[in-house]
């Protein structure tokens, strides 16, 4: 399974692409960070977070993309840019029909290093690990993205399970059983 990850944000919008399966060592295949000028017109950014986005897409060819699930900050300036930033990299994504799947930042931090309240720095040591790199990726962003597609590639055969468990669960419902009489 090839996973590009998205950490959005508008000045700073980290991606990486994982490859692998759950149980066995993953390998890197890119990672990086799309920039934007703080100071550049909002319309101008989001149009360079797509061309960013858009060529990871073309060079790495994913099968999913994972993204982070916009969540409540203070700062609403800063939520609003990442949520437009998110939107993109589903677009990006839905126009190519490759499924996207978003994951809270907890649900990342868990997966990555077995609890959800690890700080940066430690989500950095264990993707460093994880992915047997000789350095922590560089910013954080970086990190965070590659920690994004790590999650869903250990996550995803999981869900996909529950999620066909529940369909199978809800046909039979409304599946009438045969031999009843009225």
């Amino acid at each position: 399974m090839r996973v590009l990850g998205v950490d959005p944000g508008l000045t700073r919008c980290g991606v990486g692409v994982v490859e692998g399966v759950p149980g066995r060592p993953l390998t890197m295949l890119g990672v990086g960070v799309v920039r934007t000028p703080a100071d550049a017109e909002l319309g101008l950014r989001l149009v360079a977070v797509e061309q960013g986005i858009e060529q990871w897409l073309d060079e790495h060819r994913p099968e999913f993309v994972a993204v982070e699930r916009v969540f409540s900050q203070h700062n609403v300036q800063t939520v609003m840019g990442t949520a437009q930033a998110s939107a993109v990299a589903m677009l990006c994504a839905a126009r190519r029909g490759i499924p996207v799947a978003l994951h809270t930042p907890s649900e990342v931090k868990a997966a990555v290093t077995g609890s959800g309240r690890a700080d940066k720095a430690q989500v950095g040591a264990m993707v460093t690990r994880l992915l047997r790199l000789s350095a922590p990726p560089k910013p954080a962003d970086a990190a965070d993205a590659l920690a994004l597609a790590i999650c869903h590639i250990w996550r995803a055969p999981a869900q996909n399970r529950l999620q066909q468990a529940v369909a199978l669960h809800a046909a039979k419902a409304l599946t009438p059983s045969k031999g009843r009489t009225a």
